[in-house]
């Protein structure tokens, strides 16, 4: 059935098209892509299977699906991009840009613990529904008047929903523009990649929807009601499905609906892997892709409940959640049900993989972890 999967895959590749293959064969994936570029340059770019269950509609070369937290690395390029011009301080309270968020024992958060997770301010305290999280202004409002629910810096616990909201109010406070256009008009557009924070309706007919995968393995019932895990998944409890709503769709979520393929994931993120320069261009100075890679938390995230290595906007390699991947200077983070990007400076490699078939599993996932393993071991057989 090798027939089921398109595009191109430099020979020396060919075992991770196989192991690719593989998966939609099998009924692993529905649907997916799969992009690889070293140096810059795609070596991989591959797409098959299918956007619909009933496997009636086959995966084009331009079909994107909704990402989930892969997107939270296209909202890290875009506050990058600010420290590189000297418009945001990582080290600056987060009050200097956003005055109203120094309410209620914020004044001393800073930018970069936005950025790593560490801000204390995981989730929203009041009740909001899924239908508030298109409203911008209510919910910046209202992360700007609670308290943190635990020291800044201290430990992390994953801004899941609302990650977005806080780092796209201080981006639009310096900007003058939400996450979504402020990301197209500096890096989406100038690259010509199809990767969208905000989706328009004239490219609804592009989208394989995701089909939802099994239910949460979280005893939410026998949690505390202060446990940041529940009350970050349950405020609000915003099933898969939501995510084919049109208004989803449109909204600016920078923390979760981002839509895409791997090709765009994959050249985007190659900023990243090669060190800020890309295609001619100087996207991020070198000291700037480094602060990426400053250990800005470790150990049990408040949220996920699982260990963590995080740095300023990423994820860092730790063996309990990233056995595939080598120690070193790489840069990943993924989505809800198994899509993921990797930026490997040391190798100048990114890679990227994005399904509609959502596997179990909050960031990654099994197939994901399946491909990169075969990633790394062709590459250390040089």
């Amino acid at each position: 059935m090798a027939d089921t999967v398109h595009g191109h895959c430099a020979a020396r590749f060919e075992p991770l098209r196989q192991a690719f293959t593989s998966l939609i064969d099998s009924g692993a994936d529905l649907g997916a892509s799969m992009a690889l570029t070293i140096d810059g340059e795609f070596v991989v770019d591959l797409w098959g299977g299918h956007i619909d269950e009933a496997k009636m509609l086959p995966w084009q070369r331009d079909t994107i699906t909704h990402v989930w937290s892969t997107t939270k690395t296209m909202v890290a390029l875009c506050a990058l991009s600010l420290v590189d011009r000297g418009e945001l301080d990582l080290e600056a309270p987060v009050a200097r840009y956003w005055p109203e968020f120094a309410a209620n024992g914020k004044a001393g958060i800073l930018v970069r613990h936005l950025l790593a997770h560490t801000s204390g301010v995981p989730g929203w305290a009041e009740p909001i529904t899924t239908e508030d999280l298109f409203d911008w202004d209510k919910c910046t409002t209202l992360l700007a008047a609670q308290s943190p629910w635990w020291a800044a810096g201290t430990a992390s616990g994953y801004q899941a929903l609302n990650h977005g909201h806080l780092v796209g109010e201080v981006i639009r406070r310096i900007a003058g523009l939400k996450t979504g256009a402020f990301f197209a008009e500096q890096f989406a557009r100038p690259l010509g990649a199809d990767f969208h924070i905000g989706l328009a309706p004239s490219e609804f007919h592009r989208v394989a929807n995701v089909v939802p995968p099994p239910p949460l393995p979280i005893p939410f019932d026998q949690l505390p009601p202060d446990s940041p895990m529940l009350r970050v998944f349950t405020n609000p409890a915003a099933p898969a499905q939501a995510s084919w709503g049109s208004a989803w769709r449109q909204a600016d979520l920078g923390a979760f609906n981002g839509h895409g393929n791997a090709r765009s994931v994959a050249q985007l993120q190659s900023i990243v892997a090669c060190g800020g320069e890309l295609g001619g261009r100087r996207w991020l100075k070198p000291e700037t892709v480094a602060r990426i890679f400053e250990p800005q938390a470790e150990g049990v995230d408040l949220v996920l409940g699982a260990p963590l290595k995080l740095g300023i906007g990423y994820g860092l390699p730790l063996a309990a959640i990233t056995p595939y991947l080598p120690d070193g200077k790489t840069a990943f983070w993924g989505g809800w049900g198994g899509s993921m990007v990797l930026a490997d400076t040391e190798r100048r490699l990114c890679f990227a993989y994005m399904m509609n078939k959502m596997a179990p599993g909050i960031v990654g996932g099994p197939n994901v972890a399946a491909l990169a393993s075969c990633l790394y071991d062709l590459l250390a057989e040089r």
